[in-house]
Protein backbone atom coordinates (compact mmCIF):
# COMPACT_ATOMS: atom_id res chain seq x y z
CA UNK A 1 0.00 0.00 0.00
CA UNK A 2 2.49 1.85 0.93
CA UNK A 3 4.65 1.54 -2.50
CA UNK A 4 1.17 2.58 -4.23
CA UNK A 5 1.02 5.67 -2.39
CA UNK A 6 4.69 6.77 -3.30
CA UNK A 7 4.39 6.00 -6.69
CA UNK A 8 1.17 7.73 -6.98
CA UNK A 9 3.05 10.67 -5.36
CA UNK A 10 5.69 10.68 -7.50
CA UNK A 11 3.57 10.60 -11.04
CA UNK A 12 1.65 12.94 -9.80
CA UNK A 13 4.29 15.63 -8.81
CA UNK A 14 6.19 14.67 -11.95
CA UNK A 15 2.93 15.27 -14.03
CA UNK A 16 2.90 19.08 -12.50
CA UNK A 17 6.52 19.67 -13.18
CA UNK A 18 5.80 18.85 -16.54
CA UNK A 19 2.90 20.62 -17.52
CA UNK A 20 4.17 23.91 -16.10
CA UNK A 21 7.40 23.74 -18.09
CA UNK A 22 5.92 22.57 -21.07
CA UNK A 23 3.13 25.64 -20.11
CA UNK A 24 5.60 28.24 -21.07
CA UNK A 25 7.04 28.01 -24.91
CA UNK A 26 10.08 29.87 -26.17
CA UNK A 27 10.80 31.02 -29.82
CA UNK A 28 10.74 33.91 -32.31
CA UNK A 29 8.11 36.23 -32.57
CA UNK A 30 7.28 38.93 -35.38
CA UNK A 31 4.64 41.36 -35.65
CA UNK A 32 1.91 42.49 -37.96
CA UNK A 33 3.18 44.88 -40.88
CA UNK A 34 0.99 48.58 -41.20
CA UNK A 35 -0.74 46.96 -44.63
CA UNK A 36 -3.01 44.63 -41.56
CA UNK A 37 -4.39 47.71 -40.12
CA UNK A 38 -8.51 47.46 -40.10
CA UNK A 39 -8.94 44.06 -41.55
CA UNK A 40 -10.57 41.19 -39.89
CA UNK A 41 -9.43 38.75 -37.91
CA UNK A 42 -9.87 35.17 -37.41
CA UNK A 43 -12.21 35.67 -34.33
CA UNK A 44 -14.31 38.43 -36.21
CA UNK A 45 -12.92 41.63 -34.73
CA UNK A 46 -10.97 44.34 -37.05
CA UNK A 47 -6.74 44.36 -36.38
CA UNK A 48 -5.87 47.89 -34.65
CA UNK A 49 -1.89 48.48 -34.70
CA UNK A 50 -2.34 49.71 -31.24
CA UNK A 51 -4.43 46.80 -29.19
CA UNK A 52 -2.34 44.22 -27.67
CA UNK A 53 -3.14 41.75 -29.58
CA UNK A 54 -1.89 38.40 -31.31
CA UNK A 55 -1.60 35.54 -33.22
CA UNK A 56 -1.16 31.82 -31.63
CA UNK A 57 -1.56 28.13 -33.55
CA UNK A 58 -2.92 26.92 -30.37
CA UNK A 59 -4.07 29.13 -27.76
CA UNK A 60 -8.20 29.32 -28.19
CA UNK A 61 -9.30 32.93 -29.32
CA UNK A 62 -9.38 34.94 -26.01
CA UNK A 63 -6.75 33.66 -23.45
CA UNK A 64 -4.33 36.35 -22.13
CA UNK A 65 -0.54 35.16 -23.38
CA UNK A 66 2.43 37.22 -21.19
CA UNK A 67 4.97 37.70 -23.58
CA UNK A 68 8.34 38.61 -22.63
CA UNK A 69 11.60 39.56 -24.44
CA UNK A 70 14.41 38.13 -22.55
CA UNK A 71 17.05 40.58 -23.82
CA UNK A 72 15.79 43.57 -22.10
CA UNK A 73 13.07 41.57 -20.11
CA UNK A 74 10.25 43.80 -20.86
CA UNK A 75 6.91 42.06 -20.45
CA UNK A 76 3.22 42.48 -22.03
CA UNK A 77 0.31 40.79 -22.02
CA UNK A 78 -1.94 40.42 -25.11
CA UNK A 79 -4.94 38.81 -26.30
CA UNK A 80 -5.37 35.67 -28.78
CA UNK A 81 -7.15 37.18 -31.61
CA UNK A 82 -5.98 35.56 -34.27
CA UNK A 83 -4.88 32.29 -36.16
CA UNK A 84 -0.48 32.48 -37.10
CA UNK A 85 1.97 32.97 -37.68
CA UNK A 86 2.80 32.14 -41.02
CA UNK A 87 6.35 31.10 -40.91
CA UNK A 88 7.08 27.76 -39.03
CA UNK A 89 9.62 29.11 -37.53
CA UNK A 90 7.90 31.42 -35.51
CA UNK A 91 6.28 31.28 -32.51
CA UNK A 92 3.54 34.01 -32.18
CA UNK A 93 2.74 37.32 -34.40
CA UNK A 94 2.51 40.44 -32.46
CA UNK A 95 0.47 43.75 -32.56
CA UNK A 96 2.14 46.42 -33.72
CA UNK A 97 1.67 48.04 -30.04
CA UNK A 98 2.59 45.22 -28.12
CA UNK A 99 5.99 44.47 -30.55
CA UNK A 100 6.99 48.32 -29.35
CA UNK A 101 6.39 47.74 -25.68
CA UNK A 102 8.96 44.40 -25.84
CA UNK A 103 11.44 46.56 -28.08
CA UNK A 104 11.62 44.42 -30.97
CA UNK A 105 10.52 46.72 -34.14
CA UNK A 106 13.81 47.79 -35.01
CA UNK A 107 14.49 44.24 -35.28
CA UNK A 108 11.34 42.47 -36.84
CA UNK A 109 11.97 39.33 -35.17
CA UNK A 110 12.94 38.30 -31.82
CA UNK A 111 13.34 35.53 -29.25
CA UNK A 112 10.45 35.74 -26.56
CA UNK A 113 8.94 33.54 -24.09
CA UNK A 114 5.26 32.91 -23.71
CA UNK A 115 2.97 31.80 -21.05
CA UNK A 116 -0.51 31.82 -20.15
CA UNK A 117 -1.34 34.74 -17.84
CA UNK A 118 -4.33 34.30 -15.56
CA UNK A 119 -5.43 36.93 -12.99
CA UNK A 120 -4.84 37.15 -9.61
CA UNK A 121 -6.86 39.41 -7.78
CA UNK A 122 -5.57 38.62 -4.33
CA UNK A 123 -1.77 39.29 -5.76
CA UNK A 124 -0.79 43.02 -4.34
CA UNK A 125 2.83 43.24 -3.78
CA UNK A 126 4.10 44.05 -0.29
CA UNK A 127 5.14 47.70 0.07
CA UNK A 128 6.97 47.66 3.77
CA UNK A 129 8.85 51.56 3.73
CA UNK A 130 12.39 51.55 4.33
CA UNK A 131 14.36 54.86 4.75
CA UNK A 132 18.10 54.95 3.29
CA UNK A 133 19.82 53.22 5.95
CA UNK A 134 17.17 50.33 6.16
CA UNK A 135 15.36 50.82 8.65
CA UNK A 136 11.45 50.96 9.16
CA UNK A 137 9.82 54.58 8.66
CA UNK A 138 6.97 55.31 11.24
CA UNK A 139 4.01 55.41 9.11
CA UNK A 140 1.29 57.80 10.56
CA UNK A 141 -2.65 55.55 10.10
CA UNK A 142 -5.08 57.94 7.55
CA UNK A 143 -6.77 59.23 11.42
CA UNK A 144 -3.35 59.84 12.71
CA UNK A 145 -2.78 62.31 9.27
CA UNK A 146 -6.23 63.72 9.44
CA UNK A 147 -5.64 64.60 12.96
CA UNK A 148 -2.50 66.69 11.96
CA UNK A 149 -4.37 68.61 9.50
CA UNK A 150 -5.21 71.94 9.40
CA UNK A 151 -7.58 73.72 6.65
CA UNK A 152 -8.41 77.16 7.44
CA UNK A 153 -11.87 77.26 6.63
CA UNK A 154 -12.65 80.77 5.78
CA UNK A 155 -9.77 80.41 2.76
CA UNK A 156 -11.36 77.35 1.88
CA UNK A 157 -15.42 78.35 1.70
CA UNK A 158 -14.46 81.60 -0.04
Amino acid sequence: MKKKITQLFVAVSLFITVTDCLAQQSGKASFYSNRFHGRKMSDGTSYHRDSLTCAHRTFPFGTMLEVINPKNNKKVIVKVTDRGPRYRSRVIDLSYAAAKKLGIVSQGVAQVEIREWVFNPFYQPLAIPFDSHGLFINVKSTAGVLQNLNIDKARVLK
